[in-house]
């Protein structure tokens, strides 16, 4: 059962953003601040969050709930409504796949941030080592990395 009426629920839900969330402000900003340059809002297939077209690369940051970041502490499937919800999230898993898949297959090498990489008490500590491991990456021959919280690594 939820604890608020529908109403509220539908305008809580509308108020949660798809582009320009903190989590992908405080990557642009650190890695704008490191020097690289990038494109956002792009039209590219999968709609990657950044894009540095000189690195070939493509980043995607990841809310733990929205793509149901499986083993973290950020994702659990609600109590009410829960066919929807698992339906919900199983379709963005499988869309993901899709995009993943196409872009790779396409030559882009791919970055996935999951938002508890960057979240927690020592948030500024947790962006800067996150920037840091963006960074080596674009510059290494690497096609693919994800960037999960140690936590999460811990509990695998």
């Amino acid at each position: 059962m939820d604890i608020v009426n529908k109403e509220r629920r539908s305008e809580m839900m509308s108020g949660i953003r798809s582009q320009n969330t903190k989590p992908e402000l405080l990557i642009r900003k650190g890695l704008f601040k490191l020097g690289f340059r990038y494109r956002i809002n792009s039209k590219m297939f999968g709609k990657p969050d950044i894009v540095l077209k000189k690195y070939n690369a493509v980043i995607f940051i990841h809310g733990c709930f929205w793509h149901g970041h499986i083993g973290c502490e950020n994702f659990r499937i609600p109590k009410s409504n829960t066919t929807f919800w698992v339906n919900k999230i199983d379709r963005n898993r499988k869309r993901d796949a899709e995009v993943l898949n196409y872009l790779h297959a396409t030559g882009w090498r791919i970055c996935i941030i999951w938002e508890c990489s960057i979240r927690g008490k020592s948030q500024l500590s947790n962006i800067d080592k996150t920037i840091n491991k963006i960074s080596k990456w674009l510059t290494s021959k690497r096609i693919w990395i994800e960037i999960t919280s140690d936590k999460y690594k811990k509990n695998i």
